[in-house]
């Protein structure tokens, strides 16, 4: 028979909770509080529960390629995400904005599909949301400027880098990414889970 000293590690992994995400829930846009402010396309709006509350995240994109008023040469797309806790008076916790401004070529700012979750990966009660997307202004074929945003609770973290672009002949271009100090000091659970999140996402898809 084994002694219990042996058996207390597998024990205590079994009885380890899985890295299961938040359960959402999707609000249509007809469902929004009226006080709530967003604009854009609506890419995703979801309500969550963690250890804060009640929250709504809505993602927006704006449509790629939006000439400016004052420039007819010069077009933008636009990405934004918004917090706001559903308490009463619906307070904006966190937001996410960023952008593409070019002159006469593509423009890009769009969200990668099927990135955006929320976790609680390190079982604090707190839920980390996740968006990653893609800015670029490009006349050829090119990297995408890429990165992933997280916050947990009200703290930002950001992954930052570059699509890869297979060139044929087995050579490519870009795919680096830097890990801000956040994420350097973050559990590593988070980690682990930006970096496989951008390697499956690391090629470039073209529409």
């Amino acid at each position: 028979m084994r002694p219990i000293s042996f058996l207390l590690p597998l024990i205590l992994m079994a009885a380890k909770p899985a890295d299961q995400p938040i359960k959402t829930v999707q609000v249509p846009a007809s469902a929004i509080p009226k006080d709530i402010k967003y604009s854009g396309k609506i890419i995703n709006s979801v309500k969550y529960t963690d250890a804060g509350g009640d929250h709504l995240v809505i993602t927006t994109e704006t449509l790629s390629g939006t000439y400016l008023k004052d420039d007819a040469d010069t077009r933008k797309a636009e990405i934004h995400a918004w917090n706001y806790d559903l308490k009463p008076g619906h307070q904006l916790l966190w937001k996410v904005a960023d952008l593409s401004e070019c002159p006469i070529v593509d423009v890009t700012a769009k969200y990668v599909p099927r990135t955006f979750a929320v976790t609680d990966l390190d079982h604090n009660g707190t839920a980390e949301v996740w968006l990653m997307y893609k800015t670029a202004c490009r006349g050829d074929v090119s990297p995408s400027t890429m990165k992933i945003v997280m916050y947990e609770g009200q703290k930002k973290y950001a992954v930052r880098g570059t699509s890869r672009v297979a060139l044929g002949k087995g050579e490519s271009e870009g795919g680096a990414y830097t890990l801000d100090a956040a994420f350097k000091a973050a559990p590593e659970r988070f980690r682990q889970y930006a970096t496989s999140l951008w390697k499956k996402n690391i090629n470039e898809v073209w529409e």
